[in-house]
């Protein structure tokens, strides 16, 4: 179920003492989506420890709270609200771009600071609002990407598009539409589904009467793994591809040996970085998830860190001019925001699912 329309239960992640800096992480903590909330909040955390073994900034340590919005925009917005009786200096957050992009109006409204580590869609910094930030890339980037290996890997084979009509969704398949028919190619097939259900058979009946030999989804990974696992007991060789939502533990647990092969869009892993290996390191030694978000995440708490320590202050807009000034050293790599909050020169590559894990496909010429 993804709605939760009452503001979820807050749980606070490291000590509160009187001086502490207050940041909170938005993220889905439980619901289908609740993955890629444990990544963020696995990331945000080890940034807060290593900060704080560190001296903390500013002269004061940091306190971390955790905020579930179920990857609904209801729910985002009633946390939004909510945080703002009492704003922390930035919040890490949200994942979905359905709840990022109506919160981001809240928070622009009550002068608060807000990174993404994984909203992807280009609303939400197209909006213009000074506080807005995201450490990851856009789906006009990633769309672009998806609709070239689309053409490149599969010519002359039947595609599909598929979406779940979310915002995330329906934005990503719209710029991989976009970049497909840009290159002279014409879907087969499009078509949507509902998120949450279990039963996917009416779409891969339609699949298969169409004779498709691809499909593009774009969606979450509890969906993607139903509708692929679906295919195979159909008897249908269909190759998934999809974007960076598919990142996640939960879509080869639902698949195993079915999911071998699926393709996903998704930026360069940063845990292949050999200067992110003491992150990494600690993150297994706490027991918590390296794969997918965790390092932008991490990333986002290192560069509000040191905007705020160059502007000699946790003031929202102080912070803000410097995220826009300077470039950081982060576990995501140099992150430079441009004026709307994006960063620049952010590319995505093209993984495949092998094995229960993902790994990059050699570069394609």
């Amino acid at each position: 179920m993804r709605l939760g329309l009452a503001v979820a239960a807050v749980v606070f992640l490291s000590p509160i003492a009187e001086a502490d800096i207050d940041i909170a992480m938005v993220a889905p903590m439980t619901g289908s989506d609740a993955s890629h909330g444990e990544q963020l909040r696995d990331g945000a955390l080890q940034a807060v420890e290593d900060l704080n073994a560190a001296g903390g900034i500013l002269g004061q340590k940091l306190h971390l709270s955790v905020h579930d919005d179920v990857c609904d925009p209801k729910q985002a917005v009633a946390i939004a609200n909510q945080l703002a009786a009492n704003p922390p200096a930035v919040v890490i957050g949200h994942f979905c771009s359905g709840s990022s992009i109506p919160a981001s109006d809240v928070y622009a409204e009550e002068g608060m600071l807000m990174i993404s580590p994984g909203s992807t869609n280009p609303k939400l910094t197209d909006a213009g609002h000074w506080n807005v930030f995201r450490i990851c890339g856009r789906d006009d980037q990633q769309g672009a990407l998806a609709g070239k290996d689309l053409i490149k890997l599969f010519p002359g084979k039947k595609i599909a598009i598929v979406d779940d009509r979310q915002t995330y969704s329906q934005g990503l398949a719209d710029e991989t539409r976009k970049a497909l028919n840009a290159g002279g190619v014409k879907e087969t097939l499009n078509d949507t589904i509902t998120a949450g259900e279990k039963d996917y058979s009416a779409l891969v009946a339609k699949l298969k009467q169409a004779g498709i030999d691809v499909i593009y989804y774009a969606g979450y990974p509890v969906e993607a793994g139903s509708i692929v696992r679906q295919m195979k007991e159909q008897g249908l060789a269909t190759v998934m591809v999809s974007g960076d939502a598919v990142v996640s533990r939960d879509f080869w647990a639902i698949t195993g040996a079915a999911g071998e092969g699926t393709l996903m869009t998704f930026s360069p892993d940063p845990t292949h970085d050999p200067k992110n290996a003491g992150v990494v390191d600690r993150l297994k030694a706490a027991g918590r998830l390296t794969d997918g978000y965790p390092l932008f995440a991490y990333a986002a708490v290192q560069a509000w860190a040191e905007a705020a320590t160059k502007a000699g202050s946790a003031d929202a807009r102080k912070v803000a001019d410097r995220l826009h000034a300077l470039t950081f050293d982060t576990t995501r790599g140099p992150v430079k925001f441009d004026a709307k909050g994006d960063v620049q020169g952010n590319n995505y590559v093209l993984y495949r699912w092998h094995d229960g894990g993902y790994r990059e496909l050699d570069p394609q010429p």
